[in-house]
């Protein structure tokens, strides 16, 4: 007879499990969208799905202070829906992003569903390790092609907002905001951002 892993005392190979999921590059949208219990960062690009490192300590914290900014602001003022990932935000047919911070204007809450939001009004990205270049270079470039308005680069180590306003389906630089710096924003008309509260450490 011969003995498995589990009748040897080890646990069965999480190969098998991984064998229920569909190989990279066959991933559909419901597939995809299945994966919604985890509470890892989980995107959708093409029939591949990307899993993101788990987010640092600075980054949580950077976050946390801008969601806590935005809720303040809208409290009350029903100019639109603020959240954090993980969430998925589906950019066209086959491509989902979790931007780390996604707003939805009142008048564009028709996009949210339960499972997914559609194009938001403002995103932004805190920089971790290892994930500049997928910041700067390639969401950017996806953000505009989806039609989001404004998208948000923020840098913990540097202590800056970078903000990138959409014109002409293409990014233009509005700005690199620092300690010291306030930050506007046309899709939160009256809102102010002290960059140097978003970078203080607790």
């Amino acid at each position: 007879m011969t003995l498995t892993n589990q009748t040897r005392g080890r646990p069965a190979p999480t190969r098998a499990i991984a064998e229920l999921f569909p190989a990279q590059g066959e991933w559909s949208e419901e597939e995809y969208l299945s994966l919604s219990n985890t509470n890892r960062i989980v995107e959708l690009c093409d029939g591949k799905v990307e899993i993101a490192k788990m987010p640092t300590d600075p980054h949580q914290r950077v976050v946390g202070r801008l969601l806590f900014f935005f809720m303040l602001f809208l409290a009350g003022r029903k100019l639109g829906h603020i959240r954090t990932a993980p969430l998925p935000v589906r950019l066209r047919p086959g491509k989902f992003r979790e931007p780390d911070l996604i707003f939805m204007a009142t008048q564009h809450a028709g996009r949210i569903t339960v499972e997914h939001w559609g194009i938001p009004d403002l995103v932004a990205e805190v920089h971790s390790p290892g994930t500049r270049r997928l910041d700067k270079v390639i969401k950017k470039r996806e953000y505009a092609q989806a039609g989001i308005p404004e998208y948000w680069m923020v840098d913990y180590n540097a202590k800056t907002i970078e903000v990138y306003r959409l014109h002409d389906a293409t990014y233009q630089s509005s700005g690199r905001f620092g300690v010291g710096d306030t930050l506007t924003s046309p899709q939160l008309p009256g809102f102010e951002l002290a960059i140097a509260e978003v970078f203080v450490e607790e």
